[in-house]
Formats: C-alpha cells, sequence, structure tokens
C-alpha cells in the first residue's frame, strides 16, 4: 500500500470509502503481523449513525461520521492495529474467503486478497472499550486513506451465501463462555440445511470448510446420543 498511515498526519484529505455502509457491512481485513505476512480476518463495519460511532468530541458528543469496527479479546487484528495502526478492508463475495477469514489463521504475503471486489486502507484508533466477562470488547474508528474497485458485479441474492455468513458467527462462538453450545449447533444445522437447498458450488465448498475447522457435525451427533 502507497498511502499514510495516517492521513491527518501527513496533511492529506481524508479518501472516501469504496462502498456504500449501512447498518453492520460483513468485510475481511488484513493486517501486518509481525512475522511480516498479512493476517486475514472477518470484520463488521458499522456504518455512521446513532448506533455507529461511539467516539466522544471535545464537546461530549458522538461523532456522527465516524466508522467504527470492534474487536474481541486479544486477536491478532487487535494486536495489529495496535501496533500498525491500521489495515486494509476488503469486500468480498466469495464465502470461501469469509470462512477462512473467520475460522482459521489465514495469513498472506499481500494485502489485498485476489478475492476482493474493492478495498479501502484505513487507519483505525481505539476509541471505547467495555468488558464482557473476560473478553475486552474495543471500538475502533476507522479513517480511509486509499482505496480501490476493482471490479462490479450485478447483484444477486442467494440465501446459501447468507447463511454460509451466519454461520461463520456461530461458529466463531462455539466454547465461547457466555454463548449455548446446543443452541449454536442447532443454528449451525439450519444454515447447513439452507445452503444445502439454496447454495451453489462455493457455498458447499465453503460450508464444507466450516466443517473441517469446527467439526460441528460430530460434536451435534454426539450430543444427540448422549442425551438419548
Amino acid at each position: 500500500m502507497t498511502g499514510p498511515a495516517n492521513p491527518e498526519a501527513d496533511g492529506g484529505e481524508r479518501a472516501e470509502w469504496p462502498v456504500e455502509l449501512r447498518g453492520v457491512t460483513e468485510s475481511v481485513v488484513t493486517t501486518l503481523g509481525p512475522n511480516g505476512l498479512w493476517n486475514a480476518a472477518a470484520l463488521g463495519v458499522h456504518a455512521p449513525g446513532p448506533r455507529g460511532g461511539e467516539r466522544e468530541s471535545e464537546s461530549g458528543r458522538a461523532a456522527p461520521d465516524s466508522v467504527t469496527a470492534r474487536t474481541y479479546g486479544r486477536t491478532r487484528t487487535w494486536r495489529n492495529f495496535t501496533e500498525r495502526g491500521g489495515g486494509v478492508v476488503q469486500f468480498v463475495a466469495d464465502p470461501r474467503t469469509f470462512v477462512d477469514a473467520a475460522l482459521t489463521i489465514h495469513e498472506v504475503d499481500d494485502p489485498v486478497l485476489p478475492s476482493a471486489d474493492a478495498w479501502v486502507e484505513v487507519h483505525a484508533e481505539e476509541i471505547a472499550d467495555r468488558s464482557e466477562g473476560d473478553t475486552t470488547i474495543r471500538t475502533w474508528e476507522l479513517t480511509p486513506v486509499e482505496s480501490e474497485v476493482r471490479r462490479t458485479r450485478v447483484p444477486t441474492i442467494n440465501r446459501g451465501f447468507g447463511a454460509t455468513i451466519d454461520a461463520t458467527v456461530a461458529a466463531s462462538r462455539l466454547d465461547v463462555p457466555g454463548y449455548d453450545t446446543a443452541t449454536l449447533l442447532d443454528r449451525l444445522a439450519y444454515f447447513a440445511d439452507v445452503v444445502d437447498r439454496c447454495g451453489g458450488p462455493r457455498e458447499r465448498e465453503a460450508f464444507e470448510r466450516i466443517d473441517g475447522a469446527t467439526g460441528w457435525r460430530e460434536r451435534r451427533s454426539g450430543a444427540g446420543e448422549h442425551e438419548s
């Protein structure tokens, strides 16, 4: 990437986001680790609005135009945001990329993934934190530095894709204190059925990667046998 780590410090103008943000937009972020590789992880990008930015300005009001994201615990993204001050947020339509980023340690040589339709380099500044049990949840304000749209698509709706993305959320919460494992396993079974009925080859392959990363089918089967 060629942009400065912090555009304000460099005196440059703030770049624009390459896509329209609304609600929480699911993305993949790459951040540079101490080993010189870029770690890919799932990241929900919160659009500006009443529930978007949590930053308190000098006047005590939340900044209305803040785009934010959250990290949960001591993750690689948290570490790299802290040490590097940012990363590259990417918008992708390949469910396999989401699964690899959400459920595995996925490190690559280049900051922009081949499957990215658009990317934006961001400066990340921690603006709030809170604790839930033993987990610290940090909120980061994301300021765009440089961006590119690599390809455009005609929008299509595939329930299998949506189910795969939701499944990565459920799978990532397995064995996390505060979440009921049996409920999560039932959700995964429902999402798997949706993918089987509505998904295409990419969605089915992506779900196979969820199976391999979590072993949820065996766990659910074993739980059922134990209950009987």
